[in-house]
């Protein structure tokens, strides 16, 4: 048995508890070894095996919390794109809020090609019921609640309307970024953000102006 197995701590968010608890080492090395091989070589071709031998893992310990590395997939991008980090800070407008949220997103998306996996994982959900609610439950609802503070903060400051339709503007947004993302016909870049983000801002406060009139 490793170091890294003899170790014990909780199971990752969303995982099943089965057997005996996994260490947090192990954990993130199995993570971190997910990440590197799903990003180099994209999600077909990688093997739990793989994965094992770059973690320093036995195969047995993956499987006892991720029974497929479609699975482990969503893991992997929770871990890099949400982590502990599951609150944006109140910087007092929600076009502060956005970018802050929106730009280190766009950072790390872009140095590495996330695109295709996240495209082969939305592939897979399509065509699997089980893993479509595990998509949702543990990637996109994530990511959703995360953002879903800022407008409601922004309705509190009257910012925008009240009757404001938080999951259209959710869908505003996300759907430009992963727009971009999966289709690679222009950049992700930090202009595209705030351009995105002060047109999207721009039809709410006019939204509310009108209401108001």
């Amino acid at each position: 048995m490793s170091d890294q197995e003899a170790e014990v701590d909780e199971p990752a968010a969303g995982a099943v508890r089965r057997g005996r608890p996994r260490s947090e080492k192990a954990r993130v090395a199995i993570l971190e070894a997910g990440g590197k091989l799903l990003l180099a070589d994209g999600l077909e071709p990688v093997s739990m095996d793989a994965i094992a031998e770059r973690a320093a893992v036995s195969k047995a310990t993956i499987y006892r919390w991720w029974p497929t590395k479609e699975t482990l997939a969503l893991d992997v991008l929770f871990h890099e794109w949400v982590g502990d980090e599951l609150t944006v800070a109140d910087l007092g407008s929600l076009r502060a809020e956005l970018l802050a949220l929106f730009m280190p997103w766009v950072e790390r998306v872009s140095a590495r090609p996330y695109g295709r996996v996240i495209g082969a994982l939305i592939a897979k959900a399509r065509s699997d019921s089980a893993f479509s609610e595990e998509y949702d439950r543990r990637l996109v609802q994530p990511r959703r609640e995360q953002a879903r503070p800022l407008f409601v903060r922004a309705i509190e400051r009257g910012e925008i309307a009240a009757d404001t339709d938080i999951d259209v503007a959710l869908d505003l947004f996300y759907g430009a970024l992963y727009h971009r993302l999966l289709q690679g016909h222009l950049a992700l870049s930090d202009e595209f953000v705030v351009a995105l983000v002060d047109m999207g801002l721009n039809g709410m406060m006019s939204r509310q102006d009108k209401a108001a009139a």
